[in-house]
């Protein structure tokens, strides 16, 4: 057996030169009006006023370029007035970035940069845009350094090309969307599945490794372009195996089987009935708060109990669990609380005449509200439905107030594997424990990133805080997406950081792109998210 052995620190190794200029093709029959891209596995060989097969890169006039622009953050910029200028001093790559600067061609230089260094805490680099670090042995696109409240900071920013990643979706509903483990399909094919459900909300996982490579080519091209769109924020189509039909946008409203969701509920059966049982005590007799988990009946419940209320002497279906609280009342469905019931009375055997009177007055409810009934028993002990009386209805209402909008929530789960480590440093081991040691702040386009406990770097991010079109693609299949390591100069050098490529930040924006592989870009600046902490401010990387 291979014993394993723990690397402490940076070893001294040879020197290893530094490559200057771009490998030469590796297919010597190549057109000579062809440029082989290497910013991925593909090498894409792009003839002329073409683009390669990720859309990212193109051949413009015998010069690779980058088709899309590099996203960078400013504080002061006005939400709404983002823009994509030509680097200034690039005059070569000004046409070459037409395509995506047309409408600030012709700007003679930056109007969002005054060159005042005293404002470098007011400009971030993200990686939206800034390339990869394919061949693994390239140091980062861009290796910023700063001065941010008199420390000097070093920020690495590069994309990175993902195969190991997923999306966590999370939907706000108490409607049944499959069980458990099912299937979920993408224009027919598996793209990901049902995962365990949380409070209020149904969670998916999609793409994934196993579905990008793991399957035919068609699996691993549908789940990529899946990845991408939801990634984007854009709608995405998708079917779970035995459950529902659904469209799904990051930030908006769920659509389950043609239905817009409205409301996420205030809470379980159980909970509804503590919440409320002041409010409703003195208007009704008796409680019974759908759900297809915990169901909820007031006089029997503790929240009943300490109202000292009369027993009702209703009998409802399910498994007891404690006072007041039913299992599986029910089958999971779209209908009463997420079950599969229309009529609320399905899931009462009745009342016992020992205890419960004629006149008895019972509200049924959703946990949401959105479903509730009112009935009276008559003589001999049938509840008879009546028109409900406006208090009641009122804290029927509250319940529905109480509910927060429906949403859908996308997180991208990724890990930040051999490239993006040896973009930094030639130790990859010395950035992942500095990760750790919260030396390393973690963002993703800007955009603060979970970093997972455990080993490795595993991130995982909200896309609703990180800029719009982060994401895209290469035809391996793979996602791209951005990533940036900000640290201390000092903790930088520490771990062995590629300091002879560490250009200033007035540098890189008064000169203009700079990427290993010499390819030109635009840049497009944005506003920085008020929702998110400026990625070098204060926090415990500064002290």
């Amino acid at each position: 057996m291979t014993e394993h052995t723990r690397t402490d620190g940076l070893p001294e190794l040879e020197p290893v030169p530094q490559v200057l200029e771009r490998a030469r093709p590796r297919n010597e029959r190549m057109a000579v009006d062809r440029i082989e891209c290497n910013a991925c596995p593909v090498l894409c060989q792009i003839a002329d006023g073409r683009s390669g097969a990720c859309d990212r890169y193109a051949n413009v006039g015998g010069t690779l370029v980058r088709v899309d622009p590099v996203v960078l953050l400013r504080r002061t910029l006005e939400a709404g007035d983002a823009q994509v200028v030509p680097f200034a001093g690039q005059q070569a790559s000004q046409a070459a970035a037409e395509p995506v600067a047309q409408s600030a061609a012709d700007a003679p230089a930056d109007p969002q940069w005054s060159g005042d260094l005293l404002l470098a805490n007011e400009v971030f680099v993200t990686g939206v845009g800034s390339s990869t670090t394919y061949p693994d042995y390239k140091p980062a696109p861009f290796i910023v350094s700063s001065l941010v409240d008199g420390v000097d900071m070093v920020t690495v920013v590069t994309e990175g090309i993902f195969s190991y990643c997923s999306f966590k979706v999370k939907i706000d509903t108490d409607r049944y969307l499959g069980p458990e483990q099912a299937n979920v399909r993408c224009r027919g094919e598996v793209v990901g599945h049902v995962t365990t459900a949380e409070y209020g909300s149904q969670m998916l996982s999609v793409g994934g490794v196993h579905h990008l490579t793991g399957g035919s080519k068609k699996e691993g091209r549908v789940t990529m372009e899946l990845m991408q769109q939801l990634g984007n924020r854009q709608p995405v189509e998708l079917m779970i195996d035995g459950g529902a039909q659904l469209v799904l946008q990051a930030g908006c409203a769920p659509i389950v089987n043609g239905v817009e969701e409205q409301r996420m509920r205030v809470g379980c059966g159980s909970a509804t009935i503590g919440i409320f049982a002041k409010q409703l005590y003195g208007r009704v007799d008796e409680v019974v708060v759908v759900d297809d988990h915990i169901t909820g009946v007031l006089t029997e419940h503790q929240a009943g109990r300490c109202l000292d209320m009369r027993p009702s002497g209703l009998k409802i279906r399910g498994r007891k669990s404690t006072p007041g609280r039913y299992f599986q009342v029910a089958n999971p469905g779209v209908g009463w609380g997420g079950t599969d019931i229309a009529d609320p009375m399905s899931i009462i055997e009745g009342w016992d005449p020992k205890t419960a009177w004629s006149g008895q007055r019972i509200l049924m409810t959703s946990t949401t509200g959105e479903h509730s009934a009112w009935y009276e028993l008559d003589e001999s002990l049938k509840p008879q439905e009546r028109p409900m009386p406006a208090n009641v209805a009122a804290v029927v209402a509250r319940i529905g107030e109480n509910c927060e909008p429906s949403l859908t929530s996308v997180l991208f789960l990724g890990g930040a594997g051999g490239s993006l480590r040896a973009g930094v440093t030639e130790n990859p081991v010395l950035l992942t424990r500095s990760i750790k040691q919260k030396l390393v702040n973690v963002t993703c386009g800007g955009a603060p990133a979970y970093v997972w406990p455990g080993g490795g770097i595993t991130v995982m991010v909200d896309v609703c805080r990180m800029p719009e079109n982060s994401f895209g693609t290469v035809p391996t299949p793979a996602l791209v997406a951005p990533i940036e390591f900000s640290m201390r100069r000092a903790d930088f050098e520490a771990l062995g950081g590629h300091g002879e490529t560490v250009r200033s930040l007035d540098e890189v924006l008064r000169s203009g792109a700079w990427h290993n592989d010499g390819a030109p870009t635009a840049r497009r600046w944005l506003a920085g998210s008020p929702d998110n902490p400026w990625p070098l401010g204060h926090g415990p990387m500064l002290g």
